[in-house]
């Protein structure tokens, strides 16, 4: 007599079996881009960089483009930040993180993952709407784009992209740390947003606080900044600033992660 046997059920019992790490990716940039709240916030974002570069080269008699595209990039962090919280600690609030962990027990994976996923939709999303403040505000400006100059325009714009990036991630690393959307979110703000203003109140108090003047000068926006100035000169080290943020906050997060149940 023959016996029917059911068919096998592929299961992952330890962390060393899951799906592959372009699966988990498309995976979290599927649940990303299906949120009403990441389309929100890029949309936010894009909408903020458009009036803010199209204000400051109408309001400077013909400012430079490129400049105003950056200048937007001020007030557009914080977005960026939000946003890389909320991805993140949005999945604890309903729970489903437990149900990401089950499909793939890699929770190193999944937290690069997701890290990954949320670096490529801003960066793409702040690309783009860097190309449309352009064409809005270059028609309107009396200053001609330096194209021919790469430190004038182009390499500017790209690690204005970048920066962006690390805002966002910085905004990921406190959602994997918190846990909690407000805790992550007030985190993010403090970091990117507080922490400058209050770095300049200390900038009046004369030479006795110049220590932390120069401290500062190693805050996210500081770095960005530096980063991204016109024309661009030295980026060494503010690229290493805004790299040891992000690698200090998601690799601590992933830490936490590992050791900590969801």
């Amino acid at each position: 007599m023959t016996t029917l046997t059911a068919p096998r059920r592929t299961t992952y019992t330890d962390a060393t079996a899951g799906p592959t790490f372009l699966r988990t990716l498309r995976s979290e940039l599927l649940k990303l881009t299906t949120l009403r709240s990441t389309w929100w916030s890029l949309g936010i974002a894009a909408a903020l960089s458009l009036a803010i570069a199209a204000l400051y080269v109408s309001a400077s008699d013909g400012g430079y483009p490129i400049l105003g595209v950056l200048l937007s990039a001020q007030f557009t962090m914080l977005v960026a930040g939000v946003l890389g919280a909320i991805a993140i600690t949005g999945e604890y609030a309903t729970g489903m993180i437990r149900s990401t962990l089950t499909a793939n027990p890699r929770r190193a994976q999944v937290a690069l993952a997701k890290s990954l996923a949320i670096a490529l939709l801003v960066g793409a999303a702040t690309a783009v709407s860097s190309l449309l403040s352009l064409a809005v505000t270059v028609p309107i400006s009396s200053t001609a784009v330096t194209w021919s100059d790469p430190t004038q325009a182009v390499l500017p714009l790209m690690l204005g992209v970048l920066a962006m990036i690390a805002y966002a991630l910085i905004g990921t690393g406190f959602g994997l740390l918190i846990r909690n959307g407000a805790g992550a979110i007030a985190a993010t703000v403090g970091v990117l947003f507080v922490a400058p203003i209050a770095v300049n109140l200390f900038a009046l108090g004369g030479t006795s606080w110049q220590w932390v003047v120069d401290l500062g000068r190693y805050l996210p926006v500081a770095a960005g900044s530096d980063l991204t100035a016109i024309p661009t000169g030295d980026i060494l080290q503010p690229a290493l600033t805004l790299l040891a943020w992000v690698v200090a906050l998601v690799g601590s997060g992933i830490l936490v992660l590992r050791r900590r149940d969801a």
